[in-house]
C-alpha cells in the first residue's frame, strides 16, 4: 500500500510541478508596451527662485491606429501642495513639431489634450514642453513635483487610459 501511494504522492507532485511552470511562464503580451505611453522629462533638476524649468511631455501611439483624441490633467503631487510657500504657475507652452515649435493652449490643471496637435500616426510621438516658472518670492529648499492622468482615443473607435504618471521633481534651491 505503501507503494501505490508514494507513487500518487509522486505523480501528483510531477503535475503540480508541471502546472506551476507553465502558470508561471511569462506571456508575449507581458512584454508589449502599451497602446499609449506618456513620459515626462525636465530641462533641469533644479531652479532656484524666479527661474524656469522647462517640463516636456511626450505621447507615443504603440497602436497600429492613429490618435485622434487626448484628454489629459496635470495636478501637484500631495507634497507640493504641503508646501504653501512654494509659488509657481505654467507660463508658457509648446508643441514639437517638424516645422519646429508652435505654441499651444490650454495651459493649467486639466485639459491638456488639445496641445498635442492633431493627429498622431502609429508609432509616432508628440511632445508638448510646458515652461514652469517659480515666483521670485516662492520659498526654497521644497520640491516641486506633478502627476498626470491621460485618455486616448483611436481611429478604429478603441481607446485607452493611463496613469498617473510622475514628473521628474524640480528642486527649488535657495540663492
Amino acid at each position: 500500500m505503501r507503494s501505490t501511494q508514494t507513487r500518487r504522492i509522486g505523480l501528483a507532485g510531477i503535475l503540480a510541478l508541471v502546472l506551476a511552470l507553465f502558470g508561471l511562464a511569462p506571456t508575449a503580451s507581458a512584454a508589449e508596451p502599451g497602446p499609449a505611453d506618456l513620459t515626462f522629462t525636465t530641462d533641469s533638476a533644479t531652479t532656484t527662485p524666479g527661474g524656469t524649468v522647462n517640463l516636456s511631455m511626450t505621447l507615443t501611439n504603440n497602436r497600429t491606429y492613429d490618435v485622434w483624441f487626448i484628454h489629459q490633467t496635470i495636478e501637484p503631487t500631495w507634497l507640493t501642495t504641503q508646501r504653501p510657500d512654494l509659488k509657481y504657475g505654467f507660463t508658457g507652452c509648446s508643441l514639437a513639431t517638424a516645422a519646429g515649435s508652435v505654441p499651444c493652449t490650454g495651459t493649467g490643471p486639466a485639459d491638456l489634450g488639445t496641445n498635442y496637435g492633431a493627429t498622431i500616426p502609429p508609432g509616432q510621438s508628440r511632445t508638448v514642453t510646458l515652461t514652469l516658472q517659480v515666483a521670485a518670492d516662492s520659498g526654497c529648499n521644497g520640491n516641486i513635483g506633478f502627476y498626470s492622468y491621460f485618455y486616448a482615443e483611436f481611429s478604429d473607435s478603441s481607446n485607452t487610459s493611463g496613469g498617473p504618471v510622475y514628473t521628474p521633481e524640480t528642486r527649488v534651491l535657495c540663492a
